[in-house]
């Protein structure tokens, strides 16, 4: 039986934390970014439905890949199983975005 990796991606956007699975995660062909593809998101049978991974589901519907700025991940976490995709207030945040800061610097000659 094959293994089924599934990846969950933590990221911050716009004063947000973002938490989707994933089943392909990779370093991507655009520097500076992260690849995530095939976003899993829970079943629409179920009963209940959570209104945070439904709003989260709707914000990537039709999204094939999707390219994340490196700085922007807090971490990428290989998991067992599938949780509940969500978006959280980043605590302690404010209106402040910090300045981007470039990823590689060439060397002075």
């Amino acid at each position: 039986m094959a293994t089924v990796h599934i990846f969950k991606v933590v990221f911050v956007n716009q004063g947000k934390v973002y938490e989707i699975y994933a089943r392909k995660v990779s370093h991507g062909s655009i520097f500076g970014f992260i690849e995530v593809e095939e976003l899993v998101f829970g079943e629409r049978s179920t009963v209940v439905l959570d209104p945070s991974e439904e709003r989260i589901k709707s914000e990537f519907e039709g999204v094939k890949r999707t390219y994340l700025p490196m700085h922007s991940v807090l971490r990428i976490d290989e998991v067992r199983k599938q949780g509940v995709s969500k978006i959280s207030v980043l605590e302690g945040g404010s209106n402040v975005a910090p300045f981007p800061v470039p990823m590689y610097t060439p060397e002075k000659k």
